[in-house]
């Protein structure tokens, strides 16, 4: 019944073999219900809009990533406040319904205790797939502390929370940006009561300081959610029955994501000499799930998502990015956007407004996660 020199999986037949046969591993039966293994490619055509995902994806995906950048850089638009409030809350909101709906419990379906992978070698040890979370979270952390710490000695200056939040107040056509006597030069639509960032040097000890310690933070969040979409646009290109529910959720699902992603970059006043920096990371997030799509699509034949070494890799790379996210949402954006904001008292329809649009983002998100 069984081939000694096969790998393990492969050592009987799944059809033939029963649930009551105790001869044969419950890791192997695992497997075997979850379809890991022994599932061959799962393409069935579709080609053209395949391709068409690409191009949409990009498109979409790219635009509403650079929405709330061009909202406080493009002036003659005159976007109203509220229009940027609303997405830059929905996309913290976004970005924490993420890190648990769509990273943390798939990285527990490929990985986790109960699953096939975790069930076989050393991966049936340990609790890896939390131990992987906790290492990335802690990372991320160490990672923020560190930076925060270096950007404070450097200039010597103290750690303030005002320092870095993003709810900067207006006073006089000026903002305040980390203490009642230095601020920042911007701009201020008085009829959309929006800041608009000018192209001044920037080259003030706290402008560079908050520059630095906000920028660091950011890398951290771009980097999180662009591990994701490595996965979501190899599965989207070689995916079988399941594309055409995932195509558009996916386009809502980059595009949310590509929300939060601009809020924070808006938030940010980069030095002149910096000044595209922003428009290319916002590119660079719209392009990864539509390149690998198209890595995806030149192997539609080939890649089997729910292989071994492709549910370990997606595992991997969910826990890394849950870790992260969970870290950038919950302390970089809920905690410093409304617990360690000093003005958010100043205007209680405005907070209203932005809790709202924050909770609305994460249901939002945790829906879609229903279909991918």
């Amino acid at each position: 019944m069984s081939n000694v020199t096969s790998p393990w999986w492969r050592q009987w037949n799944p059809d033939t073999v029963t649930i009551s046969d105790d001869s044969v591993s419950d890791a192997w039966k695992t497997c075997v219900l979850q379809g890991v293994y022994f599932g061959g490619n799962e393409y069935n055509g579709n080609l053209g809009a395949r391709i068409s995902s690409v191009f949409v994806i990009l498109i979409v995906s790219t635009f509403f990533t650079m929405f709330p950048l061009i909202s406080v850089r493009v002036k003659r638009l005159r976007i109203p406040l509220y229009a940027y409030l609303f997405a830059k809350n929905f996309g913290s909101g976004v970005i924490v319904a993420t890190a648990f709906i769509h990273l943390m419990d798939p990285a527990y379906s490929v990985i986790g205790g109960n699953s096939c992978v975790g069930q076989t070698g050393n991966w049936s040890l340990y609790s890896w797939c939390p131990a992987i979370m906790l290492t990335s979270l802690f990372f991320t952390f160490l990672t923020d502390l560190f930076s925060s710490v270096w950007v404070e000695r450097k200039y010597g200056v103290s750690h303030d929370h005002t320092q870095d939040n993003i709810q900067d107040t207006v006073v006089n056509d000026a903002v305040i940006t980390s203490d009642e006597n230095v601020t920042a030069k911007k701009s201020y639509d008085d009829k959309n009561k929006l800041d608009y960032f000018e192209d001044s040097d920037a080259s003030s000890l706290d402008t560079t300081q908050s520059f630095q310690s906000q920028f660091y933070a950011f890398l951290i969040l771009e980097f999180g959610v662009i591990f994701h979409s490595v996965m979501i646009g190899l599965n989207l290109g070689s995916t079988g029955k399941e594309f055409a529910t995932l195509y558009p959720v996916l386009v809502f699902h980059q595009s949310f994501e590509g929300l939060g992603i601009g809020a924070r970059l808006s938030s940010i006043e980069f030095p002149k000499s910096k000044r595209w920096w922003p428009w290319a990371l916002c590119i660079a997030y719209g392009l990864t799930t539509p390149v690998c799509v198209a890595i995806g699509l030149g192997i539609r034949t080939k890649y089997v998502s729910g292989s071994y070494t492709a549910s370990v890799i997606s595992g991997v790379l969910d826990a890394i990015s849950a870790g992260i996210l969970i870290y950038t949402g919950l302390v970089e954006l809920l905690a410093r956007d409304f617990l360690f904001n000093p003005h958010r008292t100043k205007n209680l329809k405005e907070l209203s407004f932005n809790l709202l649009c924050t909770l609305f983002g994460a249901g939002i998100m945790a829906l879609i996660g229903k279909w991918a």
